[in-house]
């Protein structure tokens, strides 16, 4: 009887959670693109265009480690780009839902982690209605093999997870230092810049390659690469890295943002 009713609360507690998630995150999108034209297919048009800069200025330099196809190198700028755009955006976006609410938890006993969740799910959502179908029929013309199109999902898994472990660490980081958000911009750009997005990895020397192994987005980039643009079947190694990589920082992210939490509302 006992485990029943606990089993029945956690239970209760759980959708609780969900329904508030679905209420937050339906607040974050319709304030995010009130009055906007395109609204959310804006996420899909920022690559777009930032794909057609990057093959005007470095398509005909860069070709020639894509099979010497300007093609080849767009598809493969666009993978890059939407990677590096989700994960600044959820992040950057997560680093302020705590202290961004921070009047509505001194009124109301909610689950602190919900904020930075929410951001999340919120650009998973975003992702999903915009570049996630245009980069799924490339897969499917590329590969020719629907398995491919259903392993994009595994990196794009490994991705939503980076994000959520940083999301959770940098959300209660900005409690305690209000100065996050402009050396967050610095590491965001160091990360873009240090990813192969609109260069091919080929160029990097082999001095610098060490320091790469620190940033958790290249495997992601480099597994939905293989999988859309190869022909290939998935590379298990690439997705197996990308995974591990996010259940790595999900797991440090959480365990800061819970070892921090009971400080939160003595600062906001």
């Amino acid at each position: 009887m006992t485990l029943s009713v606990k089993g029945s609360l956690a239970g209760s507690s759980f959708g609780r959670y969900l329904e508030l998630l679905q209420i937050l995150v339906e607040r974050n999108l319709k304030g995010r693109y009130r009055g906007s034209l395109l609204g959310i297919y804006w996420s899909l048009l920022n690559p777009l265009i930032m794909t057609g800069l990057y093959a005007a200025i470095f398509g005909t330099a860069f070709a020639t480690y894509f099979d010497n196809s300007i093609l080849n190198y767009v598809l493969a700028a666009f993978t890059g780009l939407i990677v590096i755009n989700f994960f600044s955006a959820a992040t950057s976006q997560a680093l302020s839902s705590v202290v961004g609410n921070g009047a509505l938890l001194n009124k109301i006993q909610l689950p602190v982690t919900i904020f930075p969740v929410s951001m999340i799910v919120a650009n998973i959502f975003q992702f999903v209605m915009g570049p996630l179908p245009l980069l799924a029929i490339v897969t499917l013309l590329n590969s020719k093999n629907p398995l491919n199109v259903l392993a994009l999902l595994l990196p794009l898994i490994g991705l939503s997870l980076v994000c959520g472990g940083i999301g959770f660490l940098v959300a209660a980081l900005y409690v305690f230092f209000r100065d996050l958000p402009y050396f967050y911009e610095l590491v965001c750009f160091v990360l873009w810049i240090s990813s192969p997005v609109f260069y091919p990895s080929e160029i990097i020397p082999p001095a610098v390659k060490p320091f790469l192994l620190f940033n958790p987005l290249i495997p992601i980039i480099e597994s939905i690469r293989q999988i859309s643009l190869s022909g290939d079947l998935p590379n298990l190694f690439l997705i197996g890295h990308s995974l591990l990589n996010g259940l790595i920082f999900l797991m440090l992210g959480w365990i800061c943002f819970k070892a921090w939490q009971n400080q939160f509302m003595d600062l906001l």
